[in-house]
Parts: C-alpha cells; structure tokens; sequence
C-alpha cells in the first residue's frame, strides 16, 4: 500500500460511497461504481464494504487496490 492519501472535499455529509467514486473519476458511471464496491473491491476505514450506499462523511478514508483517499470538509 502506498503511503500517500489523496483528499476528496465534499460539500454535503454524509454522501453514498458509490457517488464519490463515480464524481471523483474512479469509476466512469454509477452502475461502474455499484460493481465496484459490490465485488468486494473497496475498503471504507480499512474494512471491505459492499454497500454501494455507505454513507460517507468527513474523516472516512476509502482504498481500492493500493490507492487510499480520505473525505475533508
């Protein structure tokens, strides 16, 4: 895993994990992103989530692969 963390500034909290990935270009639409996280393939706070619909709020730190990215406000 990589060290670096790369930020993601929201404007509303919560918001839905699968729109985050989805706005941020990690996935280049919303059903992509469902699958994404459906298939196991996203930890939330270092933990696998497969809710597409997690809500996520400031502080929350998502990794997919080797890449991390925390939510600021």
């Amino acid at each position: 895993m990589t060290d670096e963390i790369t930020t993601v500034h929201i404007t509303k909290s919560p918001v839905e994990l699968f729109k985050i990935l989805k706005f941020e270009g990690i996935a280049n639409s919303g059903a992509e992103a469902k699958n994404i996280i459906a298939e196991g393939h996203v930890k939330v706070n270092g933990e696998v989530e497969t809710r597409k619909r997690r809500q996520m709020v400031a502080g929350d730190i998502f990794q997919i692969g080797e890449d991390s990215w925390q939510l600021i406000d």
